[in-house]
């Protein structure tokens, strides 16, 4: 499949934030850059979610440790030619979402958005300037006791995750159909779409966002999505040339 356009993958984990990481944010970053991705955004579990760093450190020295996958994976982009954005996962046992647009330095001058509600975390994502969106909506999955929704809680929902579409076994693969429900429901409340890989390994996925231009940045990123600029949302079924 050849891409017309810059594309950007949006769901990406690392083994230094993320326990469920298999690749570290250099080994991520390389990848990405050999097959042709334009950027990608880290997005590691949080302080309640699958995370790989230690929730008993305290709030500096966790931010520290949880931003290293990101920092690891920019600096090794920026020798590549890889754009590496920030944004993180938050996890509300079961429902997540991926949250874009703040900084390092947002949540070390927010150690409340660690414990925040979903409604609270939606609040303090926009007064800092970013946005938010439920990631795999749909999704059934042993830590996902029901499917919960939270339309009024956020800017858009990640309608398209390509761990879905059956390239990697396990318990998230072959099931298109949370797509097409996620799909539908973005639909339903007029929401904009993100779409992402969900990537843990190098073993590459190919979902993502093609936009008709090179993002500026993360903020510019949050825009985009909230103007629909987005070209194309890959599921990842098809290789890229």
């Amino acid at each position: 499949m050849k891409i017309e356009g810059f594309l950007y993958e949006t769901h990406m984990h690392t083994s230094e934030g993320s326990q469920c990481g298999k690749c570290s944010g250099a080994e991520m970053a390389r990848a990405y850059a050999a097959a042709g991705y334009t950027g990608v955004i880290v997005t590691d579990h949080f302080f309640y979610g699958n995370t790989a760093v230690d929730r008993t450190l305290p709030w500096k020295e966790w931010v520290e440790q949880y931003c290293l996958g990101y920092e690891h994976a920019k600096a090794e982009g920026e020798k590549l030619g890889l754009q590496v954005f920030f944004g993180w996962e938050s996890g509300y046992h079961g429902p997540e979402f991926l949250v874009y647009g703040l900084d390092k330095e947002w949540l070390l001058a927010h150690p409340e958005i660690r414990d925040a509600t979903v409604e609270e975390q939606f609040r303090l994502v926009h007064e800092g300037g970013g946005i938010v969106s439920q990631a795999h909506p749909y999704r059934e999955a042993s830590y996902i006791p029901e499917v919960l929704l939270y339309p009024e809680y956020v800017d858009a929902v990640e309608g398209v995750n390509a761990a879905h579409t059956g390239r990697l076994s396990g318990f998230k693969s072959g099931h298109p159909e949370y797509n097409e429900m996620a799909i539908a429901y973005a639909h339903k409340y007029q929401l904009p779409m993100t779409a992402g890989s969900d990537q843990h390994s190098t073993e590459m996925l190919y979902g993502g966002m093609v936009f008709p231009r090179r993002l500026k940045d993360i903020h510019d990123f949050a825009r985009a999505v909230v103007a629909r600029e987005a070209l194309e949302l890959l599921d990842g079924t098809e290789d890229l040339d």
